[in-house]
């Protein structure tokens, strides 16, 4: 999993000073986070180049911008960000990273309506490529506001503060939106393994 400790220095001054080779550094060393935010955001790989791109073309337009208040990478994922979130504008123009969830994002996270205890199943079938296509659809059916969240934190392991300066939230509301992403999550996952469930006790 990708985090700073992981990642070559930067200077961001080299950079400023249109250092070629600096550059081809930073995106060495951060392309392969930034798609793949992209993709499991988006779902689709032309969208997320589309977003690989823009990130990096906009981060080089805006580096007097970058003041060092958080790391190279939070910058780049909350560039990041905001191109995914204007592709799916595009798509859909009602999609705004500020909606409120279901709770209003006050606190109160919604119970799901279905738990199923996967304990019984064995740990080949969570981690089947099958399960894991499970886990990036629910992913995908997530509402764009806390999969953005969500993948941040739990896919790409920033911090809650982090994932905070990146989105421009507090801490509160990315806890709460975190929360609710992983409960629904829970919820759709275990229709997925309720039914394979059902199959071994047939099966068996």
């Amino acid at each position: 999993m990708t985090t700073e400790n992981t990642m070559p220095d930067i200077s961001i001054e080299a950079l400023r000073q249109g250092d070629r080779s600096e550059f081809a550094r930073l995106v060495d060393a951060y392309s392969a986070p930034i798609y793949h935010l992209g993709l499991r955001m988006l779902g689709n790989e032309q969208d997320a180049e589309d977003v690989l791109q823009n990130t990096f073309i906009n981060a080089l337009t805006h580096l007097h911008g970058f003041e060092g208040r958080s790391s190279i990478l939070t910058w780049l994922y909350r560039i990041a960000a905001n191109e995914a979130l204007m592709t799916l504008r595009r798509g859909r123009p009602e999609v705004n990273i500020d909606d409120p969830v279901d709770s209003g994002d006050d606190g109160e996270a919604l119970p799901p309506t279905q738990f199923v205890d996967w304990s019984a199943l064995p740990e080949d079938e969570l981690l089947s490529a099958e399960g894991k296509q499970a886990l990036d659809a629910a992913i995908q059916s997530l509402p764009e506001n806390l999969r953005m969240v969500f993948l941040l934190r739990d896919i790409q392991e920033l911090s809650i503060r982090d994932v905070a300066s990146a989105l421009d939230l507090t801490e509160a509301n990315v806890k709460v939106r975190l929360l609710r992403a992983r409960l629904l999550l829970r919820e759709r996952l275990s229709f997925y393994y309720g039914e394979r469930m059902r199959k071994e006790k047939t099966n068996g």
